[in-house]
């Protein structure tokens, strides 16, 4: 009976891993950790994590990696680095070597594929060198109990929307560089342990009572400097050392009556430390040490509680006696009480009159800076308006002299080549980023300023011969420059007057973007009227692309050949780092980009090539005086020309469905877009050329992003790092089912 029991047991055990262990991970999770290895660049710790084979769930726990899953999802991620921050003292927001990770680490990034781990308990990633500032998306993760990023190098604010993390217990951000005012953290959740210790942070409006179960409050080692936080009276551990707090200690501190450890030391407070500190029922540990506190402790009948073992009230303006419970024959209590005025022989006390003079000071000081506050306040206002004066006497006469100068500068700038890079105006308004901007543009020719003549003679005067069609940006002609070159030359009919040189530092921001999937701009010209010298039309200059545009090739009507869906996901990859690029590449980014599919060209090798971006900085009114041949203004180009990942996300359904959903409405795109969850509908509507090339999951990915593209509020929407990332995903599994076959 034993032996049949015995191999009960045995037969049963193996089984009971796989039905209560979930060994087997979702391939997203799976895929999201290893994308996780390369974002930290691939650290020793996680030499264990080989390729999606890997039973990430069953790996042996160590005090530098922890994996548990439940479900077949991961809920507790564990990783501690060698990178601590501690060894930094000072961080100014760019990679250190051997300290940080590299120069091509994105934060932003490395959050989006945090997200992707919807059931994620824990986190915890200590030490790893991550940097940059801690983005808002970190909210997404819904599920979080317990957040730990300390010892890393995050910077800037602390994001609001942590506030909505309605789940999470434990915040700890300790050892970072987070150099913001503290915000309110008005949390609806159950947070019980919030520690912000050795950060850089600022004062702020310092409320913490909203924070009904906290229980331990850290924020040691910041640059605070307000009076101390109101905070709420279930706390049990307070430190607050090491700021700059001042004012006395708060009456609302007395009520903390479930305290047991209190540490404010290190700070600039004044008065008389209330008696009931030291009284609390259950405080163990009272640190008031290193302030500017006054006054007798003999002037009350203070006690001291059962459970008191450490006092420190060193380096204060202490008079008096020490209270009889403070003495140091009195139990087992460590009392370090140096450095004050207090009537006691032999244990380093300073006279009665330096505690005193020092209280004077402290008060003349305070009274010094209130008044330093009111006379900077009111030199301030002085500064201004003299400014505003000065900058009105400039306005007026720039504004006289104006005619002169622009035409001088208007015909300037047809003999200037301005490839040497911007001028001081355009440098003071515009800070390019990114290297991008070098990358597959070398054999362009340089930017600059055409004539009227030139563009008449590339055009053959505009003759209907070389014209290639019309927009919602004016009309476009191919032309041939003299040395030989062809070109695309965009009319833009303006109704908005400007001044030219506002106008042409617009255009030359415009016209220096160079990006790999972005159709350059080679340069421009602009026609002044002769009546009134207003402009009259404005010409930009484009590389010429010769293979038409995406949605030409996604019918199976097109005249070459229809692209398959590998083919699509390469486009949509490429015009998604181009948005992304006009977006974040540059300063100040360009939006607005009014993205369609006929705007997206593909060159000789069916590389995209996004054309028409960035125009809404010089044609604001035209969007609303130039209708499209062809297109209903209710149509969905026209809806919500104001975001481009909604555009982007039009973009997506066209590329799955085709271009037969171009004069559809929003609610029906909507429910055409909700069949496309469910098999029975994909069959209906989707492209065939799509139905017969894509793998159900690769496709399950892009209708997953695409639903969030077009959700109707717009903070809900994803950015297009989330964008891109989820259709380099999307590619990736695809490849892999091609390779399979």
């Amino acid at each position: 009976m034993e032996n049949h029991s015995l191999f009960f047991i045995l037969l049963w055990l193996p089984w009971s891993f796989f039905i209560l262990g979930d060994p087997q991970l979702l391939n997203s999770q799976t895929q999201a950790l290893l994308q996780l290895k390369k974002h930290l660049e691939y650290p020793k710790q996680l030499d264990i994590w080989y390729d999606r084979r890997t039973m990430f769930c069953f790996l042996p726990p160590s005090s530098k990696v922890n994996i548990s899953c439940e479900f077949h999802s991961v809920t507790e991620l564990k990783i501690m680095g060698d990178k601590p921050s501690i060894e930094v003292t000072d961080f100014h927001g760019f990679p250190i070597p051997n300290q940080t990770l590299s120069v091509s680490f994105s934060m932003d990034s490395f959050v989006t594929t945090l997200t992707r781990l919807t059931s994620l308990k824990v986190l915890s990633l200590v030490s790893l060198g991550i940097w940059g500032p801690l983005p808002n998306k970190i909210h997404r993760l819904s599920s979080l109990e317990c957040l730990d990023l300390s010892s890393n190098f995050l910077f800037g604010s602390i994001p609001p929307k942590v506030s909505t993390m309605v789940k999470i217990q434990t915040l700890v951000l300790d050892d970072n560089f987070f150099n913001d005012t503290v915000h309110v953290f008005d949390f609806t959740s159950n947070l019980t342990s919030l520690s912000l210790k050795n950060n850089k942070l600022k004062q702020g409006p310092l409320d913490f009572t909203s924070l009904t179960h906290l229980k331990v409050l850290d924020l040691s080692g910041n640059r605070l400097y307000s009076h101390l936080p109101t905070i709420p009276k279930g706390l049990i551990m307070v430190s607050l050392n090491r700021n700059s707090f001042n004012g006395e200690i708060p009456t609302q501190y007395t009520l903390l009556t479930h305290l047991q450890h209190l540490d404010i030391s290190f700070n600039s407070l004044i008065g008389i430390p209330p008696a009931s500190l030291f009284s609390f029922p259950n405080i163990s540990s009272l640190n008031l040490a290193s302030n500017m506190l006054s006054g007798s402790l003999g002037y009350y009948n203070l006690t001291c509680g059962n459970n008191l073992e450490f006092v420190d009230i060193s380096d204060n303006r202490l008079t008096g006696s020490l209270p009889s419970c403070l003495n140091s024959e009195s139990g087992n209590k460590v009392v370090n009480f140096s450095g004050n005025c207090l009537s006691i022989d032999h244990h380093h006390q300073h006279p009665l009159s330096y505690c005193r003079d020092e209280v004077h000071k402290d008060q003349s000081t305070q009274n010094a800076n209130g008044l330093g506050v009111s006379i900077s306040l009111i030199v301030g206002i002085v500064v201004i308006i003299v400014l505003l004066g000065i900058a009105f006497v400039i306005i007026c006469r720039h504004y006289c002299h104006r005619r002169i100068s622009e035409q001088h500068l208007l015909h300037k700038s047809v003999h200037e080549n301005s490839a040497t890079g911007f001028s001081s105006e355009i440098l003071n308004n515009a800070r390019y980023i990114s290297e991008t901007t070098k990358l597959g543009t070398q054999s362009l020719p340089p930017c600059r300023s055409f004539t009227l003549e030139e563009l008449n003679e590339a055009t053959n005067n505009f003759d209907n011969s070389a014209f290639l069609g019309e927009g919602s940006y004016g009309k476009l002609y191919k032309g041939r420059l003299e040395g030989g070159s062809q070109v695309a030359i965009r009319c833009l009919p303006t109704t908005k007057k400007y001044w030219i040189r506002n106008l042409k530092l617009r255009l030359d921001m415009l016209a220096k973007i160079r990006h790999p999937h972005l159709v350059a701009i080679l340069g421009h010209c602009i026609e002044v009227k002769q009546d009134d010298g207003c402009v009259n039309r404005v010409f930009l200059v484009y590389e010429y692309i010769p293979n038409g545009n995406f949605r030409s090739y996604l019918s199976e009507n097109c005249v070459g050949e229809v692209l398959n869906w590998s083919e699509r996901l390469a486009v949509l990859i490429g015009v998604c780092k181009a948005v992304q690029f006009l977006h974040t590449g540059v300063i100040p980014g360009f939006f607005h980009n009014r993205l369609k599919t006929n705007n997206i060209l593909l060159n000789e090798h069916r590389m995209a090539k996004l054309n028409d971006y960035g125009l809404s900085i010089i044609s604001e009114e035209t969007n609303n005086n130039c209708k499209v041949k062809g297109e209903d203004p209710k149509s969905w180009q026209m809806t919500r020309l104001e975001d481009d990942v909604y555009s982007f996300g039009l973009i997506l359904l066209e590329t799955m469905i085709g271009p037969s959903l171009a004069a559809k409405k929003e609610g029906t795109l909507r429910d055409e877009l909700a069949c496309l969850s469910k098999q029975e509908g994909r069959g209906r509507l989707m492209n065939p050329v799509v139905s017969a090339t894509a793998s159900q999951e690769s496709i399950s990915i892009v209708i997953s992003i695409t639903n969030k593209c077009i959700f109707p509020e717009l903070w809900s929407r994803p950015s297009f790092e989330d964008i891109l990332w989820n259709l380099q995903y999307a590619a990736q599994v695809q490849d892999q089912i091609v390779n399979k076959d």
